[in-house]
């Protein structure tokens, strides 16, 4: 751990107390040898998950916890944690472990590969092999078909945890409620560039799903239009310089 670490890592965590502890190991597994933080974001969990945190801290240098004082979902953790984050590269992966920690190296070599792009933003997983229910990867494939058609974002798989981007992308995007599923839209319409690489995904090692099919879709009923809106209203100024 340092205080100017290459990567910041950050992982919200909601009654994920099975999950968090094989998780961060996997994390530190996966980027020995770069310089790394782990920031997981307890969002007011009602189990064990933060005391399970803070009982690793001791044995993980580069752990950082935050604690939510109540529940403000995963779009409001994962933005806690890069707010705090000291990386100028953010890494995300769900709290529940299905996202594969190795995968991260492979997406963070491609954002910062020396010829990517100038407007490259974000590195983005797209899931093979889900190991979800058949219900929810019908959800889900319905969902992302659907909202793909609108916003023109070129993503199959919005859902997926596991991504790169830098820091200061984000931090100029809008933030709402469920804005991580929508994150490849709104990082186009900043005007810069999203890539998509293909990553593993794995069972649930414990504890349920915080989200329902239904749940997603009533919400995403509303947050579509609200992302169409954004995007529309967006002025590009094309260069920005003092002069």
């Amino acid at each position: 751990m340092t205080d100017h670490p290459e990567f910041s890592v950050v992982v919200p965590a909601h009654n994920e107390a099975g999950n968090v502890a094989n998780l961060i190991a996997e994390i530190a597994q996966a980027l020995d040898g770069k310089s790394h933080e782990m920031i997981f974001v307890d969002d007011c969990s009602s189990d064990d998950t933060r005391s399970v945190l803070l009982s690793l801290k001791a044995s993980y240098p580069g752990l950082r916890v935050i604690g939510h004082g109540k529940n403000a979902g995963q779009s409001r953790a994962i933005r806690s944690g890069i707010m705090a984050a000291k990386g100028s590269i953010i890494g995300t992966l769900d709290g529940d472990g299905q996202n594969d920690p190795a995968d991260l190296p492979a997406l963070y070599d491609q954002l910062t590969r020396p010829d990517a792009p100038d407007k490259l933003g974000m590195v983005m997983g797209r899931r093979i092999g889900r190991k979800d229910t058949l219900w929810k990867r019908f959800g889900s494939r319905f969902a992302n078909s659907f909202r793909k058609r609108l916003l023109r974002d070129d993503c199959d798989d919005s859902g997926c945890g596991i991504k790169v981007l830098k820091r200061e992308v984000y931090l100029s995007l809008p933030y709402f409620d469920h804005m991580h599923r929508y994150m490849p839209a709104l990082v186009c319409a900043d005007g810069h560039q999203v890539e998509f690489v293909a990553v593993g995904h794995r069972e649930r090692g414990s504890g349920t799903s915080n989200y329902t099919n239904f749940g997603r879709l009533w919400a995403a009923l509303t947050d579509l239009r609200g992302v169409i809106w954004l995007i529309r209203r967006r002025r590009d100024p094309s260069k920005c310089k003092e002069l």
